[in-house]
């Protein structure tokens, strides 16, 4: 049988953990993996294009376990009631291609995002970073807001979006968390004034300059995290070239990052060899640092693995007859008859 988890499953558990100890715990599960970088099998994620948005797979496996993500990325959709970005994914077993895991992963991704950019500031932001700037303040803004709070000294944010609606929806859901200043800017200029750490999270599918060159202030570490398709960037390539460059998987950054506007042979480091200690991170307090970050399957196969573990420890979701139960594993055509299941669907917990 297959463990599956819907959205109220994946709501129960991370109520369950805690939003702040949630993204904590991935973060370390997705350093994990990034440090055993050259044992996965990778590649750019597949994607289907259309005008007014894509349609994604991105997949990963090890010796052990494989993983995809089915996503999509619609701009357009938030004038229709939906969600921008939507996505579910499987983990299943090298040995036999069995999945042991069918879940959501809309609310898992904005946690496994958010739990990336916490990975990346860790290594490259000034350890004495306090007031962080945030530019976009949709569905993905309240996680990025209660990582850095939570887990890196984040004592003050000033936020901004050309959207007024969706600056009153970050106030209102930050008010649960006293201990976290929040700052309405006037604009993105004044955001970023004074800001140690800015994260661009912005929705349009366009070539925009969110960030110029005159907005960057030395020792910035910036958190580029809104670019992440052809066609889509929010840095100035001034920005880019004045600063040391980041990236998840360099083949797939090239093309969707903020990077996708410089030359094939613009110099980028590796995220995965920073945290493996055999890169440099930041070099000066005054250094200019981008996580030109367009999420990687890696990630989401992080994110699976410590879903289903943490599923399994409290007994959480569904079973679920995803593939034919094999009394004869050589009869298939028995599942075109009645009462040939071995088991229906049964909620676990």
């Amino acid at each position: 049988m297959t463990r599956f988890v819907d959205v109220p499953t994946m709501s129960r558990l991370v109520q369950d953990i805690g939003v702040p100890r949630f993204i904590g715990e991935l973060a370390d599960a997705i350093q994990q993996d990034f440090v055993r970088w050259p044992e996965f099998d990778k590649s750019a994620r597949v994607a289907n294009h259309s005008e007014i948005g894509v349609i994604e797979l991105m997949p990963v496996s090890n010796a052990k376990r494989y993983a995809f993500k089915y996503v999509n990325g619609h701009p357009s959709n938030t004038t229709r009631g939906l969600y921008t970005v939507m996505a579910f994914g499987v983990l299943a077993e090298v040995e036999t291609g069995y999945p042991v895991l069918l879940s959501e992963l809309t609310v898992a991704t904005a946690l496994r995002t958010c739990a990336t950019s916490l990975v990346a500031a860790r290594a490259l932001a000034r350890p004495d970073a306090r007031r962080m700037a945030l530019i976009g303040n949709g569905a993905q803004s309240e996680f990025q807001a209660l990582a850095f709070h939570s887990h890196l000294g984040i004592e003050e944010i000033a936020v901004y979006d050309v959207d007024a609606r969706a600056t009153d929806k970050l106030v209102r859901n930050l008010s649960a968390y006293p201990s976290l200043k929040i700052i309405r800017a006037g604009s993105t200029a004044e955001a970023v004034r004074g800001a140690d750490i800015v994260t661009t999270v912005t929705a349009d599918k366009a070539y925009a300059t969110i960030l110029t060159p005159g907005m960057i202030e030395p020792g910035m570490h910036i958190n580029a995290i809104g670019g992440d398709c052809p066609g889509k960037t929010e840095l100035h390539a001034d920005v880019l070239r004045n600063a040391q460059v980041f990236v998840e998987y360099e083949p797939q950054t090239r093309i969707e990052g903020d990077i996708q506007q410089l030359p094939q042979d613009f110099p980028v480091v590796d995220l995965w060899r920073v945290l493996a200690g055999t890169e440099t991170g930041r070099q000066r307090a005054d250094q200019v640092t981008v996580f030109d970050s367009v999420g990687f399957a890696l990630e989401d196969y992080s994110t699976l693995r410590y879903v289903h573990a943490q599923t399994e420890k409290r007994n959480l979701g569904m079973s679920v007859e995803l593939v034919p139960w094999a009394e004869d594993p050589k009869d298939l055509f028995r599942h075109t008859r009645s009462g040939a299941s071995h088991a229906v669907m049964r909620r676990v917990a």
